[in-house]
């Protein structure tokens, strides 16, 4: 199972912190629009990612829920029809909440860097050390740390929960009142 070493971070300042990241990504910035729609689930989390392209994928993993580095064990499969399987997963097992953000996302070396604008909870940093095969966890934490340092993210705007958890469960919207995910803006 593939595995990353990750961190999450509310940020007080995304234009300062786009602006560090862009300086020293690989790639230029490809905004996404998602919704994340979370299932129960037994054992660690599972989620269906639509994405306003059109493009959608299920998505388990299964991680911590603690502040600071913590590595995250995935699967990941493309979906084609996501509205089905939205619908029959929510008849199977029930839907826990729905994430809706914009996602700025950045490469940097081996790391998915993540600013996203999350609807109703605000902004935030996500990193993901991809780790390679024979790549230790340790490896990915020092990798975090050094992204961490110089973006200016302090142990204190460290988020231990997924987004999911963050938004209460009163949120939860049915399956047929979902609108369309819009197609984000170009980023020329």
């Amino acid at each position: 199972m593939p595995s990353n070493v990750e961190i999450k971070a509310r940020l007080a300042d995304l234009p300062r912190t786009r602006g560090l990241v862009a300086a020293i990504s690989d790639t230029p910035p490809q905004t996404l629009r998602q919704r994340d729609t979370f299932f129960r689930c037994t054992t660690g989390r599972l989620k269906l990612r639509e994405i306003g392209t059109g493009r959608a994928e299920l998505i388990f993993y299964a991680r911590p829920d603690v502040a600071g580095t913590k590595q995250s064990d995935y699967e990941v499969t493309a979906v084609t029809d996501s509205e089905t399987l939205r619908v029959v997963l929510a008849r199977a097992l029930g839907v826990i909440q729905i994430v809706e953000k914009t996602r700025v996302l950045y490469l940097v070396g081996q790391t998915r860097v993540h600013l996203d604008t999350v609807d109703g909870l605000g902004d935030f940093l996500e990193l993901e050390v991809v780790l390679r095969p024979g790549q230790n966890s340790a490896e990915g934490q020092a990798i975090a740390a050094d992204l961490m340092q110089r973006f200016g993210i302090r142990d204190t705007d460290l988020c231990s929960t997924a987004y999911a958890d963050m938004l209460s469960a009163a949120q939860v919207e049915t399956p047929a009142t979902l609108s369309p995910l819009p197609t984000p803006p170009s980023d020329s």
